[in-house]
């Protein structure tokens, strides 16, 4: 297939990679892979084009050009924008939900709104359009306080926190920042869930469900979950602690019932409903929806699929799930940790060299996805972004996952970089972690 990524993370990263890893695994022919914009990484398996992510009509126009039979958007930014639209439209198979379908992303609101229609079990909430709302709020549910951004935040617009005043703080903050068309700034504070955190992604043509791997990504910056949430620094799967038959539970409960509630409305949701979960002491909860796939949990999840990805999500694009075969799984484990700039998740620094990323893939079982690169006019790869690389391994279990991942790790350069030291630690020992 000619197959057109949009986005410039190790998210599309691991996408592309797990399309040329079929010819690897299937011994099938090789697809034509393009990318927009891409990042250095992906460049090495796929051709780069200067197009916007966000921009609908350039992004139909450059696969209408192409000739593509598939389309997948990665980033969460161009499916709210409305670029799945303006391909389907083109009449170009895309692999991503409508404008209106990713809101459950781009609202938190609007997606309580629907888990409550579909008696999806999740947090109490309240939706606070000022700062008194804010202030009775979290006096009404106490301490852990859980403040969140509505719209589009990176991952980067949920605070947790025992302290009232920074939890008014970063409300007051949301409610500062403009969002572009999307109405009065909005912010939902939510009771506080205890217990260990599952991501579970779970594809959908509109109306059947097709669940992935479930995996567990790590939010703090620093190790012992200690510092400010992130985009993630790293990620595992599988999840040897979590309970017999959790996957279909949340199929049966979550994932359905909330798909079979968007077509109700007349909004189906054609992509990947990404399910955040709270393994909490009165049972599962929903954390959140995003509309896409997971950063870092994606470069773990596709690292064992061995199901060629091309197929299931053409398959997901063109309404076909309910026929598609059962998804093989590799018995094995896959860790990614993420090697993040100086300064992140704050004052970020750009533009330090990068090197040891070939050294770091020579090791067994290791591959690495870039995140936020960039080429200087000489040719020098240079960090971009707060997350730079996200170092990939596979072992027989995750003790030996994680002995290869952090070797590899190990060989990359970056001045002022960090990196958490315990992903995966507690899993490896047996015990879930509790984030």
């Amino acid at each position: 297939m000619k197959i057109l990524v949009i986005g410039s993370g190790a998210r599309e990263h691991a996408i592309v990679h797990s399309f040329a890893q079929e010819t690897v695994v299937t011994g099938a022919e090789p697809h034509e892979l393009h990318a927009a914009p891409g990042n250095p990484g992906i460049g090495e398996l796929a051709t780069l084009h200067a197009v916007s992510a966000v921009d609908g009509e350039a992004v139909a126009a450059l696969a209408t050009r192409l000739g593509a039979d598939l389309v997948v958007i990665g980033p969460e930014a161009p499916l709210v924008a409305g670029v799945a639209d303006a391909v389907r439209a083109a009449g170009i198979d895309c692999f991503g939900p409508s404008a209106e379908a990713a809101a459950l992303e781009g609202s938190k609101a609007f997606a309580k709104d629907v888990m409550a229609a579909a008696s999806v079990p999740t947090a109490l909430a309240h939706v606070c359009t000022d700062i008194d709302q804010v202030a009775d709020a979290l006096d009404a549910f106490g301490a852990p306080y859980v403040v969140k951004d509505d719209g589009l935040a990176a991952g980067k617009g949920v605070v947790v926190t025992d302290d009232r005043q920074e939890a008014l703080e970063h409300a007051q903050a949301c409610f500062a920042t403009p969002r572009p068309g999307a109405g009065d700034p909005v912010v939902v504070i939510e009771e506080y869930l205890d217990g260990p955190e599952v991501s579970l992604f779970c594809l959908s043509d509109g109306t059947s469900v097709v669940p992935l791997a479930p995996a567990q990504d790590f939010k703090r910056a620093f190790d012992a979950d200690a510092g400010p949430n992130t985009g993630g620094m790293g990620a595992y799967s599988p999840l040897p602690w979590a309970p017999d038959g959790l996957t279909e539970e949340v199929v049966t409960r979550v994932a359905q019932p909330t798909i079979d509630e968007m077509a109700r409305r007349g909004t189906p949701f054609a992509g990947v409903l990404y399910v955040g979960l709270a393994l909490t002491s009165r049972g599962t909860r929903v954390v959140e929806f995003n509309a896409r796939f997971g950063d870092p949990e994606t470069q773990v999840v596709l690292a064992r699929l061995r199901t060629p990805l091309s197929a299931v999500l053409r398959a997901a694009a063109r309404g076909e799930l309910a026929d598609f075969p059962r998804l093989r799984w590799s018995d094995d484990a896959a860790v990614t940790v993420v090697v993040a700039a100086h300064g992140y998740p704050s004052a970020v620094r750009s533009g330090d060299p990068i090197t040891g990323v070939e050294a770091a893939e020579g090791g067994e079982g290791v591959h690495v996805l870039h995140a936020g690169t960039t080429l200087d006019d000489e040719g020098v790869l240079r960090s971009a972004g707060g997350r730079v690389l996200s170092v990939v391994a596979r072992g027989e279990d995750l003790a030996e996952a994680r002995r290869r991942v952090y070797a590899g790790v190990d060989q990359v350069v970056l001045p002022g970089s960090h990196h958490r030291t315990d992903i995966a630690e507690k899993a490896a020992a047996g015990r879930a972690v509790a984030l």
